[in-house]
Formats: C-alpha cells, structure tokens, sequence
C-alpha cells in the first residue's frame, strides 16, 4: 500500500489473511484508522514517518493474533510504499537471536549503518579484510514516475529478495560472507569479509546478474540495471563514512562504463573525481559567460542527397582544454544539477544562430534541437518552449525537438500535444539503447524516430544490430512515424537502410568534400 505522512491510505492491494481484516470496498482516501485497530494503524503511520524521515527503509514487527513483518521504503517528501508480510512461526528452540550474524534484521538504513559502522571497527582492530560495494540500481526511479510508486516498491521487494539467495549472504558456503542494507530508492550496499580482488568481483558479479534478471509482477517483466563500486578498507579509507563515500564514487564511475560494470576505487578515479569537480566549475563559468556553442550537422534524404534538417548539438570550447566533447561535461552537468541551465544556454544559442542561418538557409531545411532530461522533466518545460517558439525564436513549422529514448518513458505522451499542435515536430533519439514502450509512441504526437549510432555503425558486422535497425525502422513505419538513421559514414550503410525503408539519415558521407549520393546510386 502507499501510505501518507499524515495516515491516509492512497493505493492499496489487498492481501490474504493479512490482519483478517479486509479494507472497504475502496479504501484510497480513508485513513489507517477507519480500516484496522487503533494501534495498527498507529504502527503503520510511525513506520511511515521514520521511513520518510530518514529517507531510507524502515522495518518493525506487528502484532494482531499473529506475527507480522511490515517495512516501508519512502517515495518522496510525503509519502512511502508499505508492505506487510505474515511471519511464519519458527520452530521452539530455534529463534532468531539478534546479533552480529543476524543477516536479515539490520536491513533498513539506520540498521544497516549501525552495523556497518561496527563491523568496520571491528576490522580494524583485527586488521581483518574488509570492503564495501555500493550498488546503483538503474530502472526503480522510472518505473515510479511511469506507473506508479506501488509497483516499484514491489519490483524493488523482489529483487532484494531474490539477491539475498546468493551464495555469500548470511555466510552461507565457501564464499566470502556478506551482508547488505538498503540505502535509498535504488541504492544497496554490500559488506564482505575479504579483500581479495578475484573473490569480490565474482560475489559482485552473481549479486548484479541476479539484480538483472526480470522482476516479473502480474503480467509486466521489468528489467533493472545494476552498477556496483567498491571500496576496501585500509586501502581506500579507514572511515565507515569515506568508505562508503569511495563506493559510491566508483559505483559513478561504473555507470559510465555500461552495464553491470564494477569499479574499484583506486588513485586514478580520486583524481579523475577530482576533475570532474574541476570540469563542474568551470562548466559553470561557461554558462553564465555563454561560452558553449552548438554545432550543426546536416540530415539528408538518402535517396536524392538533398538537406533536409540541420542538427544541433551541444560543444564547449574551453580556453586551456579546447573542444571538450559532450560525453564530458553533459553527465557532469546533470549530476551537478546545471543541466537545465546548460539546456537553457543552448536554446539562447541556438535563437542567436538561426538568425543568421536563416538569411541563407533553404525555408524547407528544418532546424533540430535535443533538450537535456534535467530540462525536459520540468513541469513548466512544454510552457517554456511554447514561451520560445511564440517569441518569435523560430518558426514552428521549421523547429524540431528531439527527445532521448530514456527522457521520453517519463513522460506523459498527453503533455507534448500543445507543441505538436504549434506544428513543431517531435522525434524520440537514441531508439534502440534502451527500453521504449509502445504504447507510449503510439499515444505521443510524434513525427519521427531516430535510430542510436551504435546500432548503425555497426550494422554490416554485426548481424543483432541489423536485427535492431530493422525492428526499429519497421516499428516506426507500423506506428506511422519518420524512420531517421544517425552514423550513415559508408554508402553500404546507406544502401542498406534505404533498403530497409529508412529514408532519411546522417554520417560522415554527407560532410563537406564527401560525394553527394544520387538516387541512381540506390
């Protein structure tokens, strides 16, 4: 169930036997305290409130003729996703005692960081090996946005579940032991008893190939991606707190290296930390002294050669670094929170550049622009760029907005009409690098989909990236779009995807000096 601060239920999915006690016919609204005993009720909303307060998990046990196991997991400022589970009786003679070794009951974050904190004491002074893994779990946040918190909470409950059956928790076999908290909304974290590099990257391994495998829940799979970092004590840090601190910076580092990555924490990334820091504050000179440019590539119809949009994307051309690339600094600008100011410097940019382009530039010739997710989340985002166009900045008609595949499942397709009814078109980018949903671009006001580089590039040596681009040009026919294909470099490349139905595309072939394609050529 999701929970308010204040105790009024909001969602609820009913159980069995849970309580004996079955809520109205429609509980969403009611508070706590209409639906089950006085002191349940109060139970559940201090379980919600420390959750909520604390930011992080919160575990307790209730009692109502039986034993029962609820836990809490916050989904923002006011509210938090409840799930209540019986506990089967254990057998007289064996309970659970507390302690060190008990691997389940220090699951929620102040548990957890109580016995981290000891265990890291205790290492020390045994100068027994030691280190901590900081998990990044990619997919919770979306599906919480997109569905609804209710089902996240379930997806995240699964999986924890799942990894905790891995060889090594609750020191179980010949792995090296380990046990693990909840830190946040798609944050874990690991501590094993070694500091063997082999032994910590194959536990690591098993515990994010279990986190990748699909949480199926009713009829919907949901597929979570892993990112772990570690650190090791001694070698790393000597402090719980710097510790956990140089996990998570090598967890950053592992979700720029792909999926499923894992990081070490080592000199090398403390000074590439270090730049990035750099990176960020000089970024942010750069933004208010608009120093970033964009640069424009051309978009071609690949049966005639001829122009038909210009493609702006973002460069930064720093006076001591030179041309930064855009891999360097957006993800710095995101995670530092300058994304929505660096969108915002790009589209003055671009209102200074058409200007002049449209002194000389063909009327049909489109103009593309790709906002930032920072500033394509925004509430006010559809308003503000209504605010640019009506302004005069540039024609509707000759604007276009691209929107990455990942910003794109976040948002209500519903919300992009008032733009789409301006006559701006709408095209998804980056289709094929992640998970895009159907029935989101069949309900978006959309105009076209733009295939990922690095399934084109790849297309003639790779038989699965011909699969994709042939899934992808085919899906957006099925769905009445504009098929447009990035990385076009060789006229092989071309041939294929116009023989594929793709009409429309980019790449090194069409820079100035390389020869201009004519239809006899396809």
């Amino acid at each position: 169930m999701v929970v308010r601060r204040d105790g009024v239920l909001l969602e609820y999915v009913a159980g069995h036997g849970v309580f004996d006690i079955d809520p109205a016919a429609d509980p969403a609204g009611q508070s706590l305290e209409r639906l089950w005993p006085s002191p349940i009720a109060q139970a559940v909303k201090h379980l919600v409130r420390r959750a909520i307060a604390d930011r992080g998990t919160a575990q307790g046990r209730l009692h109502h003729d039986q034993d029962f196991h609820a836990r809490a997991v916050p989904q923002g400022p006011d509210r938090a996703v409840c799930v209540i589970q019986a506990v089967a009786a254990a057998p007289p003679g064996e309970a659970e005692e507390p302690g060190e070794n008990s691997a389940d009951r220090p699951f929620d974050r102040r548990g957890f960081m109580r016995r981290f904190k000891h265990s890291m004491s205790s290492a020390a002074l045994r100068e027994s090996p030691t280190a901590i893994v900081y998990v990044q779990v990619d997919g919770i946040a979306d599906i919480a946005r997109s569905i609804g918190s209710l089902v996240a909470g379930q997806v995240s409950e699964i999986a924890i579940q799942r990894l905790m059956q891995v060889p090594g928790h609750a020191a179980s076999g010949g792995d090296p032991p380990w046990y693990m908290g909840q830190l946040g909304e798609g944050a874990l974290a690991l501590v094993l008893q070694t500091a063997d590099r082999v032994a910590i990257e194959a536990c690591v391994g098993r515990a994010c190939e279990s986190l990748s495998e699909p949480v199926v829940v009713g009829d919907a799979a949901f597929h979570l991606t892993p990112h772990a970092g570690v650190a090791i004590l001694g070698r790393d840090a000597s402090s719980p707190k710097m510790l956990l601190d140089h996990a998570r910076a090598a967890a950053s580092e592992a979700r720029r290296c792909g999926p499923q990555a894992v990081c070490f924490f080592s000199d090398t990334l403390k000074l590439r930390s270090l730049a990035r820091l750099d990176v960020a504050r000089e970024l942010a000179d750069a933004i208010e002294q608009r120093a970033i440019h964009l640069e424009y590539l051309g978009r071609h119809d690949l049966a005639t050669g001829r122009l038909t949009a210009r493609v702006a994307y973002l460069r930064w051309r720093h006076p001591l670094r030179g041309d930064v690339r855009p891999a360097e600094f957006v993800s710095v600008a995101e995670a530092t929170g300058f994304g929505h100011a660096l969108s915002c410097c790009a589209l003055e940019r671009l209102r200074e550049d058409y200007e002049l382009m449209a002194q000389h530039e063909d009327p049909e010739v489109r103009i593309s622009f790709g906002a930032l997710r920072h500033h394509l989340l925004r509430d006010d985002f559809v308003e503000e760029m209504s605010r640019f166009i009506a302004g005069g900045a540039i024609p509707p008609e000759r604007f276009e907005l691209r929107i990455a595949e990942r910003a794109f499942l976040v948002i209500e397709p519903a919300t992009l009409l008032p733009l789409q009814e301006m006559g701006v078109r709408l095209i998804v980018d980056e289709v094929g690098r992640g998970m895009t949903s159907l029935d989101r671009l069949a309900r978006a006001p959309l105009w076209g989909l733009q295939l990922d580089r690095s399934w084109v590039t790849a297309l003639h040596r790779d038989p699965i990236a011909l699969k994709v681009c042939r899934a992808g040009i085919g899906m957006a026919a099925a769905l009445g779009l504009v098929p447009i294909a990035t990385g076009v470099d060789t006229p092989a490349q071309r041939r294929v995807l116009f023989d594929l139905g793709c009409r429309h595309g980019m790449g090194d072939m069409y820079l100035p000096g390389a020869q201009a394609p004519s239809s006899a050529a396809i």
